[in-house]
């Protein structure tokens, strides 16, 4: 699972908000200033996007304890879900929802394996090959993708302007691709590269294909539904790969999927919501650019990966393209609403 932030087709992802009683319960306070609730939402926004970017540390060090992808990814799930469930049952006591039809139930199961398992594992198997760094700066294409789908396959209009973000978007990428594989396993960095894209790929598509389901099921539950087909999807997986993998794990690998599903999952979920239902999609987004940048410098940190000049401008050009795409977007978006009133 991966950031949302700007997600979903005219921001749907992010109407659902079931957490008010959740964030009273731990000290929220609903009635704070609209300036000091601005503030704390863009806090909530980056503190998310660094945790949601620390699972690939996370990841890597699992595997310096010798773990595998299928296993760490089936293990993140299993003990993510029940966290999930328990907001969906906290919203069922707060308000009566309806019960979720037959056809929306399958299609959150698809949503759950490509969105959740296949993306996911592409991930994580990439993470086996490439620095935490290129594999955050790739991810953060997502935008781009989502915008090149709606383009090609939903014959949605782009402007030259986004065309060229997007243009230099992909060129920092490859800015930090060459570098990494100069200085790493030429091979290896391909392949993980190549595996994360189709990360980044996937995702979009089940960005574009979850915007109606969650306008009628709401977010929490959908999430909770999809991780549920992901967990089965991942636990099967990893018992077909190793029948006992899950089992015998050293316990540090257990406090780590543990860190992982708690603190990397659930908590910078809860806390985009927040930003999103304060300050709006587009500025979460925006705030969330402090994600890459965290994650190279906690790959320094924790796993010892080299911070270079060339991957800080490649960095840069990506940020800078996909914030221009994003505010474009928006623009955009203001104006089509504004012609509709």
């Amino acid at each position: 699972m991966h950031s949302i932030v700007g997600g979903g087709v005219n921001g749907r992802h992010f109407t659902a908000w079931p957490w008010a009683g959740l964030l009273a319960a731990c000290g929220y306070d609903a009635g704070l200033t609209m300036a000091s609730g601005h503030t704390a939402a863009i806090i909530f926004a980056g503190l998310g996007a660094v945790l949601f970017s620390a699972k690939a540390i996370v990841v890597k060090l699992s595997y310096h304890h010798g773990s595998d992808a299928a296993t760490v990814l089936a293990l993140r799930m299993l003990f993510a879900m029940p966290f999930f469930w328990a907001a969906v049952w906290w919203e069922l006591r707060r308000k009566q929802t309806a019960a979720i039809a037959l056809a929306d139930k399958l299609r959150l199961w698809l949503l759950g394996f490509i969105g959740y398992y296949v993306s996911s594992y592409l991930d994580f198997w990439g993470l086996e090959y490439i620095s935490v760094g290129l594999e955050r700066i790739i991810l953060y294409l997502n935008p781009t993708l989502v915008l090149l789908i709606s383009a090609f396959v939903l014959k949605k209009h782009i402007r030259g302007i986004q065309w060229v973000a997007m243009l230099v978007a992909y060129a920092g990428v490859l800015v930090v691709f060459a570098h990494d594989v100069q200085t790493q396993s030429g091979e290896g960095v391909v392949f993980g590269g190549v595996l994360v894209f189709l990360c980044a790929l996937s995702y979009a598509v089940y960005l574009i294909m979850a915007g109606e389901v969650v306008s009628r099921v709401g977010s929490i539950r959908t999430v909770a539904h999809a991780s549920t087909s992901a967990t089965v999807f991942c636990i099967a997986h990893a018992i077909v790969a190793d029948p006992t993998a899950m089992l015998t794990q050293s316990t540090p690998v257990y406090h780590l999927a543990i860190f992982n599903a708690a603190l990397c999952t659930f908590v910078p979920m809860l806390l985009t919501m927040v930003a999103v239902n304060r300050v709006g999609s587009s500025l979460t987004a925006q705030a969330g650019a402090v994600g890459p940048v965290a994650t190279v410098y906690l790959g320094w940190a924790f796993l010892g990966e080299p911070i270079t000049l060339t991957q800080l401008v490649g960095m840069t050009i990506v940020l800078a393209s996909v914030a221009l795409l994003l505010r474009v977007n928006n623009a955009d978006k203001a104006k089509s609403l504004a012609q509709d009133t």
